[in-house]
């Protein structure tokens, strides 16, 4: 077996292991990368390195400029997780891109099924102590092989993109059903999940692939959801609800308001060069607004829950633009790509697909949480991109699989 091929292996366990442990994911991901540069495989990166080179150096420079450079080490570490890209574009082919695309489904449900056994555990420990589920639960919900919510939540999101695109595009017809059950496994553990950020990011993407699956789905799709909520059960219908008629002491929503708040004081203080990476804890204090101090003790400020707002407040508006930038140009080539598509060709049509809705989802999701601060959610949102570069590469036989 050549030094290739144990890269590929690699690589594409360090993906999947995202799923399941970080610390998997990151130590395959090291040996992956020093199999590809034994191998004198020619490195391949996407169309859109300049201006992810350009969010990189400035990141750096921002934490270099910053009061407490060492502060920032947690931000720069999450730049190993761009071996994750570089790795994925240098090995994957067309083929190799569908079977990942199989196991991180697998995967997945997995961490799905784990994830609905935590919460029938708990929905059992609530009633078994006399305690109301939504007042002991939102606080402790369901994280599968996680450590937080919110990390299993975005990492649910990726895999039912994943899940839908296949089930879409793929050509498949064999094993669909196999297919339709784990996307309901997965979809569960989104509902229950109760993180709020992933409903509305999940629905966009439902409803991007709808309007290349069945453009029809596009206006029932919302019907039925309407009809689901009203017809949910308490706890469920409940959590909606806080997103307008919060409980201040369980429900986040003040918290974010004055998050948002503070960190439109810190761009507008430091929009060239941010805060520095990693610097919202100690400067949170300063910039938050009168009204919302004393801060709350069971507050947690480490970063703004805004992906947008992180980057500029932290890193500067420049590292902001930078991210925009490159996000516009992967999604620009891929669409144009996948427009153009001969009706056969049904693994690019997939992969192009999984890859757009899944960065709309992010992008979506990160207007109320800081998902791409997660390494697990980071490394899928890499994959997802390397999926996409791979099904743009024209120089691959054109022979597609139906199954």
């Amino acid at each position: 077996m050549n030094l290739n091929r144990i890269a590929l292996y690699l690589a594409l366990g360090s993906a999947v292991g995202s799923l399941v442990s970080i610390a998997v994911c990151h130590s395959l991901l090291a040996l992956a990368f020093a199999a590809l540069l034994l191998s004198g495989t020619p490195m391949r990166l996407p169309r859109f390195w300049p201006v992810l080179a350009v969010l990189v150096a400035w990141t750096v420079l921002a934490a270099l400029l910053s009061e407490s450079p060492w502060e920032a080490r947690p931000a720069l570490r999450k730049f190993y997780c761009l071996l994750t890209l570089l790795t994925l574009c240098s090995t994957l082919t067309l083929e190799w891109a569908r079977r990942l695309m199989i196991a991180l489904a697998a995967a997945g449900t997995f961490s799905a099924a784990k994830g609905l056994v935590q919460f029938w555990q708990k929905w059992e420990a609530a009633r078994a102590g006399g305690q109301p589920f939504y007042q002991s639960y939102v606080g402790d919900r369901i994280t599968g092989f996680m450590s937080h919510w919110m990390t299993f939540g975005g990492e649910m999101m990726i895999v039912l993109v994943v899940i839908a695109a296949w089930i879409f595009f793929s050509g498949d017809r064999q094993r669909i059903v196999i297919w339709w059950v784990a996307a309901a496994l997965v979809f569960a553990a989104i509902l229950l999940g109760f993180t709020r950020s992933i409903w509305p990011a999940t629905a966009v993407a439902g409803l991007y692939l709808m309007w290349f699956w069945r453009r029809w789905l596009v206006v029932v799709a919302p019907v039925v959801m309407v009809a689901g909520l009203l017809l949910a059960p308490p706890p469920v219908s409940e959590r909606v609800r806080s997103i307008w008629n919060p409980d201040k002491k369980l429900d986040s929503n003040e918290h974010r308001e004055a998050l948002r708040a503070a960190g439109y004081r810190m761009i507008a203080a430091h929009p060239l060069f941010g805060i520095g990476p990693e610097h919202t804890q100690r400067e949170f204090p300063r910039y938050v607004p009168e009204q919302y101090k004393p801060i709350p003790k069971e507050w947690w400020y480490g970063h703004l829950h805004n992906i947008y707002l992180d980057f500029a407040a932290e890193r500067g508006i420049p590292a902001l633009l930078a991210f925009l930038a490159m996000i516009g140009w992967a999604l620009r080539d891929y669409l144009r790509r996948v427009l153009t598509l001969a009706p056969e060709e049904h693994t690019r049509r997939m992969l192009l697909h999984a890859a757009i809705a899944g960065v709309i989802a992010i992008l979506v999701g990160g207007l109320l949480e800081r998902n791409l601060g997660d390494s697990e959610v980071l490394t899928l949102f890499w994959t997802l991109l390397a999926l996409g570069h791979v099904a743009l590469r024209r120089e691959e036989a054109p022979h597609e699989h139906a199954a």
